[in-house]
């Protein structure tokens, strides 16, 4: 089954608004919005959630103040400073300590190490993920509470969902709105993927992050293509880019030119290739073109 992740090395390049467009053009495929921490491709599309489920990444402590003798051994051993000593008092003791649940990383010392069997360590529902429909086919996305861990673990969840959804229509193309940067959810996105796409734009930063993921693509032999996004701001360092990437054996696709088209369509909240016939559009038809000729 095909599948294309579309990733950049920061944010701001420009890289949901090309997925948009792309869903758009391919009308009928599976999308799946893999940037958790601040999905935004809903926006676009306006998905209709048919499926909502819960999202639990790990565990969280907390001390049952009934149970606590106000040792300290748990505050001692915790390397968070997730512990404090304002909790509840409980007839033996006037106060007790108490987890801080946005500061606890779940590592469970507290609970190995107390001698009174005082602390609980329950499953954390960190955030929730759904199973939607779109004007250009079904969508899988999630969104992690603010400040919750385990986001490579929710990215790899709303992945599987994506591909069994594919899978069950016979094969049709799965396109991944996946997360700037290199870290943990973006390795769960392009991890297995047929292609990457990844998304630039002509700056300096832009091209020091597009070489990051460059080399993470490579890490794991992913074929890659190149897009420079808004390349009208500094066409030097746009043929810099391209060349840089080429000669490491990415795919080069159509420049998108700096066009307010794009801005009048986040407006609207539809996809640029919807609004017309703009410089924007036809690079972006052009790009998709290129795309389609090369998925396997």
């Amino acid at each position: 089954m095909p599948e294309l992740v579309v990733i950049s090395g920061k944010g701001g390049t420009g890289k949901t608004s090309l997925v948009a467009s792309f869903a758009v053009l391919a009308r009928q495929l599976v999308l799946a919005d893999c940037d958790v921490d601040a999905a935004d491709l809903h926006l676009v599309l306006e998905p209709r959630v048919h499926r909502r489920e819960a999202f639990t990444g790990g565990k969280k402590a907390r001390i049952k103040p009934g149970h606590c003798t106000a040792c300290g051994k748990c505050e001692e051993l915790c390397r968070f400073e997730a512990i404090f000593f304002d909790g509840p008092g409980n007839g033996p003791v006037p106060r007790t300590f108490r987890i801080e649940p946005s500061a606890c990383e779940g590592c469970g010392v507290c609970v190995h190490f107390c001698q009174e069997k005082a602390i609980e360590f329950n499953p954390s529902v960190d955030g929730e993920w759904y199973v939607s429909e779109t004007r250009c086919g079904p969508m899988v996305h999630a969104q992690l509470h603010p400040g919750a861990g385990n986001s490579g673990k929710l990215v790899t969840l709303v992945r599987s969902e994506a591909q069994r959804i594919s899978k069950q229509r016979g094969g049709s193309l799965t396109l991944v709105d996946g997360s700037p940067g290199i870290g943990c959810p973006v390795i769960a996105s392009i991890t297995g993927a047929s292609r990457i796409l990844a998304v630039t734009e002509p700056t300096l930063s832009g091209e020091h992050d597009l070489d990051r993921v460059l080399r993470l693509a490579r890490h794991f032999s992913l074929p890659t293509a190149v897009c420079v996004n808004k390349w009208t701001l500094n066409a030097d360092i746009a043929e810099r880019i391209e060349k840089r990437a080429g000669s490491d054996g990415a795919l080069i696709l159509p420049r998108v030119p700096y066009d307010p088209a794009i801005t009048e369509a986040q407006r609207k909240g539809v996809a640029v290739v919807e609004l017309g016939d703009s410089p924007a559009s036809q690079a972006i038809r052009q790009g998709w073109s290129v795309l389609c000729q090369n998925l396997s």
